[in-house]
């Protein structure tokens, strides 16, 4: 017994000895000197796992990486050379040197950096300045041919084939895919010569020409400023904005009838803005559920979900998420679609009413939603209160049954007067016996 103990108490000596506390203290010490704190400026992610896995394609760009994330991938490098001649346009055409670009982004680096939530400190000073004047220079003048032919060239490889134009501004909408705002907007004001156009004024045109006035609205520049944008996810975030933010409110009730559940309790749906998708309203007292129409294709659900994913990862719950959730609500099977795309409330692009129901559950899967903050709560309490009450049931059943169109009411009509008369008649025949 005493043999054992003294070995125990000699291989936990060792143990000790084996340990240099002094050496592991200092390691540990200069890690956190080194530590990567998240800035106030941070606005660029990488999207979630539990949002990536439902459809990673959404979320990873195709044709060329913008920013550090995606950086150096093969399948990506073929528009690396394009960056390199669009460089040189951009030099010849704003009179500026590579010097004065570079040193402009030197000045900003670590702003730049703190704009992301990776500290990305594999990539050097040299490669991360390099980076942004290729890529800032490239989303620059791909801007600037889109407003105007006189920037392109004849033999302009991008803008002679529309696909590729086309694939590249869906990738400049990818949240993992972004630069900050404000080195373009620095860069074009740095310009000797294109002093007559802003950044702000570009990507409205740019992006309103891809995907449309229901995504970016004309007069959206009213109501924006350069400094106030992070990043072309950001721009699209503020472009879709409530016009009227609402206060979030507890959730009581975990969903709402599907709609095929509530046409039968006497709901109507009406097409909402045509701007501002996410404005979602009900009128108790009319009974009226307001919605603005939503395109369903392969393009606006990248863009959904991108809004999606820079708002789980920025901010703290918010009306995009709400959104997915209270749409999911409603469509439960396929007849809820079926009811919704009759009213042009859902504008279906995919193969049939099984897709659009399928996209949307997909788009709320790994959904994380607040239910004490959530912003369409006073829709989602006045709908599961509307339909509570019987007297909505039963005049919806007397008018979808009997008075669907104008013949069937006739018949209705004409067999009540018949009915009144007969008991007329019979109440009269009673007196007349008396």
């Amino acid at each position: 017994m005493e043999k054992v103990g003294t070995s125990t108490e000699q291989m936990k000596s060792n143990d000790h000895v084996s340990l240099d506390i002094d050496k592991l203290t200092a390691s540990v010490q200069e890690e956190l000197k080194t530590l990567h704190a998240f800035s106030n400026e941070c606005s660029i992610y990488r999207v979630p796992k539990r949002l990536r896995d439902s459809n990673e394609y959404a979320y990873t760009p195709q044709i060329v990486s913008i920013g550090p994330i995606h950086h150096g991938k093969e399948e990506l490098k073929e528009m690396e050379e394009h960056k390199k001649i669009y460089l040189q346009e951009f030099l010849n055409l704003s009179e500026l040197s590579v010097r004065e670009c570079i040193a402009a982004i030197v000045e900003r680096e670590t702003r730049l950096r703190n704009c992301y939530a990776d500290n990305f400190e594999n990539i050097s000073t040299e490669d991360f300045v390099k980076m942004m004047l290729l890529d800032s220079s490239f989303i620059i003048m791909v801007f600037l041919k889109e407003f105007s032919t006189l920037f392109r060239r004849n033999n302009d490889r991008i803008f002679g084939k529309p696909w590729m134009i086309e694939d590249i501004k869906m990738d400049t909408c990818l949240l993992e895919n972004q630069i900050p705002f404000f080195i373009l907007d620095d860069l074009l004001k740095l310009s000797k010569t294109l002093d007559g156009y802003s950044m702000i004024e570009l990507t409205r045109h740019s992006l309103s020409g891809a995907f449309g006035s229901s995504w970016v609205p004309k007069d959206i520049l009213k109501q924006m400023k350069s400094s106030e944008v992070e990043h072309f996810v950001d721009f699209q975030s503020k472009c879709q904005r409530p016009a009227k933010l609402k206060q979030p409110q507890p959730l009581e009730t975990l969903t709402t009838p599907s709609a095929m559940e509530l046409h039968q309790s006497g709901v109507k749906f009406k097409l909402g803005s045509t701007e501002k998708i996410f404005e979602m309203n009900f009128d108790f007292h009319k009974g009226i559920l307001e919605i603005p129409p939503l395109l369903l294709e392969e393009d606006t659900e990248k863009l959904l979900r991108n809004l999606h994913a820079f708002e789980q990862c920025h901010c703290r719950g918010g009306y995009v998420s709400d959104y997915i959730a209270t749409i999911n609500f409603l469509v439960r099977g396929t007849n809820d679609v079926e009811i919704l795309a009759k009213k042009g409330i859902i504008d279906n692009w995919l193969s049939d009413n099984d897709a659009v129901m399928c996209a949307l559950h997909d788009l709320d899967r790994g959904n994380v939603v607040d239910s004490k903050r959530f912003y369409f709560a006073d829709v989602v309490e006045d709908l599961n209160k509307y339909c509570r009450k019987r007297r909505h049931k039963w005049i919806a059943a007397l008018k979808q049954n009997y008075f669907h169109n104008p013949w069937v009411s006739i018949s209705v009509v004409a067999a009540g007067a018949l009915l009144i008369l007969t008991v007329i008649q019979t109440v009269c025949s009673v007196i007349q016996v008396k």
